[in-house]
């Protein structure tokens, strides 16, 4: 058949049969995109359907026509090139998807969780915990889920899923933050009352212990007195004193008469004085300081010590070598002719007071000292009894000196104007 001149032969072949037409090539669907990674273990897989092997491609050559062969040789052929050509195109495109294919089957999906070991994890996370309240994962929610919707479990994503359980974690961080922000408000503008309510706390705990303690030393037997203790003691009887302090005992430390103590003490005219001091928790210490003799005045045929305050001491048949005899004639022990007469000898020194040998005084303006070697000294009043005594003692001194073994008087009446007088 005779083609018309301008005739396109391609036009020719658009209208052949469908059947003899090149079949067209299937195109792959896009992939879905991967999830950003939520921080699950790299080793879990990708849970992602199978993948559909792509429809065989028809890459059967399509045989031309003897007449078309024959009429036109060189477009024959062009058209065996391009069909070889598209078929090895698609041969090469579908080696290139499959090898996509196995890549991305090896490469893990980092945001998809495989829904069995989320499970074991959960149970495991169930029994160690023992069943207390947990944070929960992307197995709780795809168990949820699956539980809720078991029929539509193979129609709802898994990037759906798992942002759902990413948001509901966040939620639950931002509760617990909020939390933790109210209760750290709460505590700051509470601080002046937490502060002021443990300063009476501290006040009351400091006033029960100190009213316990003295409820226990004064009321409570465990403070009570047991043991007495006298020191000081050289003419006094202290087994006597102990005794007459006895009544004491068992009455707590604090609780103690001592006006009871005066006055047992006062039956003991040796001592001068006392002093009591509370040892805790059961004993109390006497201390006393007995009365010291300076003059002995006689008693009929013996000698009686007396002390300062006019109290005897102690008698004695035989005169003391180391004290003066005081001549009181007819004044009383305690009188003011006595007091001044112990009074000049408590302040006589010691290298003087030893050779005093008598002591007399009609009044108190009126006294005169004997020493041993028979000298006198006229002391008059007990006025400057300080300064007379180192007059007397440089007198006696300058004496002994220049006239030893002279009987002489020492008037020292004038505390200014020292005198000696021979005595006839």
């Amino acid at each position: 058949m005779k083609r018309p001149e301008g005739f396109d032969e391609g036009a020719a072949r658009q209208d052949a049969p469908a059947e003899a037409a090149e079949a067209p090539r299937q195109r792959r669907g896009p992939s879905k995109p991967r999830l950003p990674f939520r921080g699950r273990a790299a080793d879990d897989r990708e849970a992602r359907p199978a993948s559909v092997p792509d429809p065989p491609v028809d890459e059967t050559v399509v045989p031309t026509p003897a007449h078309e062969t024959d009429a036109d040789p060189t477009g024959s052929h062009r058209d065996r090139v391009g069909a070889m050509a598209g078929a090895a195109g698609r041969r090469l495109g579908a080696g290139f998807g499959a090898v996509a294919d196995r890549l991305r089957e090896y490469t893990p999906n980092e945001d998809h969780r495989d829904p069995e070991t989320d499970r074991r994890e959960a149970e495991r996370r169930a029994a160690t915990s023992g069943g207390a309240d947990h944070d929960a994962t992307v197995t709780d929610v795809l168990d949820a889920s699956g539980a809720s919707r078991a029929d539509h479990h193979a129609e709802v994503p898994i990037g759906a899923r798992v942002r759902a359980a990413e948001t509901a974690r966040e939620a639950r961080i931002a509760k617990r933050r909020r939390r933790l922000l109210e209760r750290a408000e709460v505590r700051r503008f509470t601080r002046r009352s937490r502060h002021r309510r443990a300063a009476w706390i501290t006040a009351a705990s400091v006033v029960l212990v100190l009213g316990v303690s003295i409820l226990v030393a004064v009321f409570s037997p465990l403070m009570a007195l047991r043991t007495i203790e006298v020191k000081g003691t050289n003419r006094v009887d202290e087994a006597a004193l102990r005794q007459a302090l006895s009544d004491q005992i068992g009455t707590p430390l604090a609780r103690l008469d001592f006006d009871a103590i005066k006055r047992d003490v006062a039956g003991f005219p040796l001592i001068e004085s006392y002093v009591t001091e509370e040892a805790p928790p059961h004993t109390l210490v006497v201390t006393v300081t007995e009365r010291t003799p300076v003059v002995a005045v006689r008693s009929g045929s013996t000698f009686d010590l007396v002390d300062p305050a006019g109290i005897v001491v102690q008698s004695s048949p035989k005169r003391p070598a180391s004290m003066p005899l005081a001549d009181i004639a007819r004044a009383r022990l305690g009188s003011s002719s006595f007091r001044t007469m112990t009074e000049v000898v408590l302040a006589l020194p010691s290298t003087v007071r030893s050779q005093v040998t008598r002591v007399a005084g009609s009044t108190a303006d009126d006294v005169t000292l004997t020493l041993k070697d028979g000298s006198t000294v006229v002391w008059g009043s007990p006025d400057d009894s300080d300064a007379k005594a180192e007059l007397l003692a440089a007198l006696v001194k300058d004496h002994a000196a220049r006239n030893p073994g002279v009987v002489v008087e020492y008037d020292v009446s004038a505390p200014d104007n020292g005198v000696i007088r021979a005595k006839d």
